[in-house]
């Protein structure tokens, strides 16, 4: 590609070729003239309600599509947005965070600006951005801005975690060499050194060959670091007994006969904690060890029995970290895959007793059609109107906590958060994930449909509703399930149960198509529905109009003020036990 062309068009272009496709944002005076070459950079514009909406709708592209962006203006549009930049930093999102910031010459001189604080500090945003992305680019000098932005973004997919680029109101439209795009960012990995990944290999391979009572861990970050597909085949290979973190939930194809649901220790409707912490050798990929993810701490295995692959690392007893560290993991895992021998694995005379989710789903009595809907079985139940290509999102809460127990048909993906853990996220994030789909699918004439299905509370709905109304304009796919429980739930049960600092305002929630803009004129179908028993909510889930992809769904289901998944019970238990004896100690 020869000649010049706007910095903010290289920008923008330089999106499309990572993989993004639509740029959410907030326009502000200092980024409109950007925002001018959105459009000539071939991205699709979607302005969202505010920028925290934003944010949180990029990062939900970006878990779909591998890679996001929003952009919003210099200082109240960047604060108001570092939230959702926070969760993608603890969460590992490829999200990039784009600010347009006053002319240069003003930020040079100091000047008294709106959206500064008022004392000529024009590099305070930056410093509080550096503090939640990996890499930051400010671009000053037109001549360096190009090298500048491509090393940003590389940086953004290859530690899969966000950056920050600032761009100044006068560069936008300044013309720079066009000239780098014509060739791609660099994203691939160096390769491994053959002789370090063989010794590390024939470590691996020792230990899991010696190994008695192996059991695989599948984690969140195995998708995140790209070896989701190696753990699988690894899974099915090995025949090993498997179960994933809550964060790993809908990484494996759970039809595996040796897959046992998410390890929640005691907590969890299949309890074979005993077993687990009997086990030699933990084969852990992708590990997330925060407290919610491993129920305090409890759930994690002695580190002596661990077998740990991390994004450029692999941890072991007898395993010299610095041997086993600056190596491209997924590389190593197809060697360690293609070397393994099957006869030498531990072969079980009787398969232990683990347990089924797809069993326990179907030793459920039925129901009847006036009794209330319980948050305990609940969960499971709605499983069976899930399907191959569905991507499902669970707010923080009981839908989080709850959404452990689906039993899920192959391909079907999960968003969930066990780390950062902000109320109100999966909305504006379903609207990201909606979006991600229909961009993935454009132009795919053989495309499968695929469903965007969220489970959110009344509680955290408030938080963020507006971005329905994008969900509206933008005409996106959304299979809603509203759950309420008139409050916030999962606070009740960690503390205040009766309190009013957990009550929230009643809405007549199923009217809120109408006010934030639903057409009805026919050409985006919106159906609502409302559920206070089980008759009324299986009537629901085999109503066509509902099950079928297009259009926006709600269902909203009333369930109990003090109800809760039984998990969920057992965990506050757990915690409120362990801060007893702390506070006794």
């Amino acid at each position: 590609m020869a000649g010049h062309i706007p910095l903010a068009q290289y920008l923008f272009s330089r999106l499309r070729q990572i993989g993004v496709d639509s740029l959410h944002g907030v326009p502000g005076d200092f980024n409109l003239k950007a925002l001018d070459f959105v459009a000539p950079a071939g991205l699709d514009w979607v302005g969202s309600c505010n920028e925290l909406n934003a944010g949180y709708a990029a990062d939900g592209y970006a878990r779909v599509k591998g890679a996001g962006a929003f952009i919003v203006t210099f200082g109240v549009g960047e604060l108001s947005a570092i939230n959702a930049v926070g969760g993608a930093y603890a969460e590992r999102v490829p999200v990039v965070f784009i600010a347009g910031s006053p002319p240069r010459d003003n930020q040079r001189a100091k000047l008294y600006l709106h959206h500064t604080l008022g004392n000529g500090d024009f590099e305070v945003f930056t410093r509080v951005a550096r503090e939640f992305t990996v890499a930051q680019a400010v671009l000053m000098d037109p001549e360096k801005a190009s090298s500048m932005i491509d090393s940003t973004l590389r940086k953004c997919i290859m530690q899969s975690r966000p950056v920050y680029i600032q761009l100044p109101d006068d560069l936008a439209d300044t013309e720079i060499s066009a000239a780098p795009l014509s060739t791609a960012i660099d994203l691939s990995f160096p390769p491994n050194d053959p002789s370090k990944e063989d010794a590390i290999v024939s470590k691996l391979l020792e230990k899991i060959y010696s190994a008695k009572q192996p059991v695989i861990s599948v984690d969140g970050n195995t998708s995140r670091y790209g070896f989701a597909q190696e753990a699988d085949v690894f899974v099915q290979l090995t025949g090993f007994p498997t179960a994933t973190t809550p964060f790993g939930k809908g990484i494996l194809d759970e039809t595996t006969p040796n897959f046992h649901g998410v390890y929640n220790g005691a907590a969890g409707k299949l309890n074979y904690s005993s077993w687990y912490k009997s086990c030699d050798l933990v084969i852990r990929f992708g590990p997330c060890d925060s407290n919610i993810n491993t129920l305090g701490f409890s759930a994690l295995a002695p580190t002596d029995v661990r077998m740990d692959f991390d994004f450029h690392s692999v941890s072991m007893s007898g395993l010299d970290p610095r041997e086993s560290g600056g190596i491209y993991v997924k590389e190593l895992l197809r060697k360690l895959i293609t070397k393994l021998d099957k006869t030498r694995l531990r072969q079980y005379d009787t398969y232990p007793d683990l347990g089924s989710p797809q069993k326990l789903l179907d030793t459920l009595s039925a129901v009847k059609n006036d009794a209330a809907i319980d948050q305990d079985t609940f969960f499971q139940r709605v499983s069976s109107f899930f399907r191959s290509g569905d991507v499902i999102l669970t707010e923080t809460g009981t839908p989080s906590v709850g959404g452990r127990e689906f039993v899920l048909p192959p391909r079907v993906s999960i968003i969930n958060s066990t780390t950062w853990l902000s109320i109100g996220y999966m909305l504006p994030s379903s609207q990201g994930v909606a979006l991600a789909l229909r961009d993935i699918a454009a132009g795919r004439l053989d495309a499968p449909p695929r469903r965007t299905i969220l489970f959110q509370g009344d509680g955290s709905l408030q938080m963020t509703v507006q971005e329905l109304s994008t969900v509206i304009r933008k005409k996106l796919n959304l299979t809603f399930f509203l759950i309420n429980n008139d409050g916030y739930v999962i606070e009740r049960f960690i503390h205040g149960m009766k309190a009013g600092y957990n009550d929230i305002a009643a809405w007549r929630y199923l009217e809120a198509p109408n006010f934030l803009g639903a057409p009805n004129d026919g050409s985006y179908p919106v159906h609502t529905f409302r559920a206070e028993n089980w008759g009324e909510l299986n009537a629901t889930l085999s109503n066509e109009s509902f099950c079928e992809g297009s259009g926006l769904k709600i269902v909203e289901i009333i369930m109990g003020r003090e109800d809760a998944p039984e998990s969920l019970k057992k965990m506050q238990k757990a915690k409120k036990e362990l801060d007893r004896k702390s506070k006794a100690s």
